[in-house]
């Protein structure tokens, strides 16, 4: 059986990838059986170290760490273009394989589209602020394909990288209101020693937008920074931000929003928020996010100092 192993306790190490759901549910069935604890990472594929720290989250927390790697054609708009979506499967067998995945499920679309599909799962108005305006239909697809994989699945945690802040609440209200028995599991975004959060999209870059692509983390991390020194202010710490942004060729927001509700943030900051920023930098559209609550304090002051350290 691809995938699997007669000793489902003591498997680390897929021998091969599941591309049918019939495989892969064979294969948790007995896992199951014998009283493990799965973890699922959803992935798009063309791993990095973002990914990996998701599935070491799983790793560390589960028994048995599935990883899907999937792109998902219906979470792409008019103007985004699918088959450019970066792809290195050889590579990503191997980060998995390294990182101690335990199942990988590789589906086709024909797998989880099949013919006569018609029911999708349309988020609330969690999904309209921030990014939802941008790409309608987006969270659409998003909710729609992760449904069908906690379906196919049915981990018990599922792991997903605070990056796409906007995608983990819509995941999270989804959970909650379809009464879905899966803990939702935020690992904190991985950067790089500049401070310019990991994503597969960042392979768009040229080396000159590489380097002006900075400016984002170094507002949002300045921004932290600020309030962990006091400042309270919004219209200060977004302005703070902005100020570093200068480089990017189009800013598309720059918000500071409730870390639950996603609602704007005005006057003073006396809740947990989240400044979330989205930016075409060249043609290569980047999101990125800090949190502004007590506990995001130290992480600022870290990153803050590596930053400095590689400038």
């Amino acid at each position: 059986m691809p995938g699997c192993s007669s000793h489902p306790a003591t498997s680390r190490r897929p021998d091969d990838a599941n591309h049918t759901i019939k495989s892969l549910t064979q294969c948790l069935r007995g896992y199951r059986a014998a009283g493990l604890r799965v973890g699922l990472v959803p992935t798009m594929g063309f791993l990095h170290g973002g990914h990996r720290a998701l599935i070491n989250g799983s790793v560390a927390r589960c028994d048995i760490t599935v990883a899907s790697i999937f792109v998902n054609s219906t979470q792409f708009g008019p103007n985004e273009v699918l088959d450019c979506y970066p792809r290195a499967l050889e590579q990503d067998h191997e980060l998995c394989r390294t990182a101690g995945v335990s199942l990988i499920f590789v589906p086709d679309a024909s797998e989880i589209y099949p013919p006569g599909f018609q029911t999708t799962v349309e988020p609330g108005p969690v999904a309209e602020p921030l990014c939802g305006a941008e790409r309608p239909g987006h969270f659409r697809g998003v909710a729609t394909v992760v449904t069908k994989l906690f379906n196919i699945v049915q981990p018990d945690l599922a792991f997903f990288g605070q990056k796409d802040f906007k995608q983990c609440a819509v995941i999270r209200q989804m959970v909650r209101d379809l009464n879905l028995p899966i803990e939702i599991v935020t690992v904190p975004t991985v950067r790089k020693p500049d401070g310019l959060a990991l994503s597969s999209r960042n392979s768009y870059l040229s080396p000159v937008d590489r380097q002006r692509a900075r400016c984002l983390s170094q507002g949002l991390l300045a921004a932290q920074a600020a309030y962990g020194e006091g400042e309270r202010d919004s219209e200060r710490l977004i302005a703070m931000a902005r100020a570093h942004m200068s480089e990017v060729d189009q800013l598309q927001y720059l918000q500071l929003v409730d870390a639950r509700a996603l609602e704007p943030v005005p006057g003073l900051v006396d809740r947990p928020t989240a400044l979330c920023v989205a930016a075409y930098v060249g043609t290569t559209r980047l999101i990125d996010n800090v949190l502004l609550d007590i506990a995001s304090n130290s992480r600022a002051d870290l990153v803050l100092a590596q930053h400095r350290a590689a400038s």
